[in-house]
């Protein structure tokens, strides 16, 4: 699965850009729950992850978070898994992007199927392509 291109202005309806840490606060689980609501409401949206945010999809998280050792008998999704699931759904609707230069110097380089790495030089192109931005996150 490949990410759908950024379009001509006006082609997605809206661009999550993310930069908080992703376990700082409930900033993720804000972004995911607005994705899939626009999703759910026939909206075309992208996210954009930068800095800290861009560990969110890496390969390595696997499927589950480790178990709650209060709960064991409950799998809860990582973040990777709840990211991909919303991809497998909404294929030609939902797309996640990740600043190479900021994955690149938090070592978060090896991504689950789909997350398209993109230089900071084209995130003009996807804010021109989107009806609404939303910036989510700290400074």
């Amino acid at each position: 699965m490949t990410a759908p291109t950024t379009g001509p202005p006006g082609t997605w309806d809206l661009l999550i850009t993310l930069t908080a840490p992703p376990f700082g606060s409930d900033t993720v689980t804000t972004v995911l729950r607005l994705a899939d609501a626009a999703l759910r409401r026939g909206a075309r949206v992208q996210v954009w992850a930068c800095g800290y945010a861009t560990a969110l999809t890496q390969r390595s998280l696997g499927a589950a978070k480790p178990r709650d050792l209060r709960d064991l008998r409950t799998d809860h999704p990582s973040t990777a898994a709840v990211i991909g699931g919303l991809m497998k759904s909404h294929p030609d609707a939902f797309a996640w992007y990740v600043c190479r230069f900021c994955a690149e110097d938090r070592g978060a380089t090896e991504h689950i199927d789909g997350v398209a790495t993109r230089s900071f030089s084209r995130f003009p192109r996807h804010v021109a392509a989107c009806a609404t931005t939303v910036y989510v996150g700290g400074a």
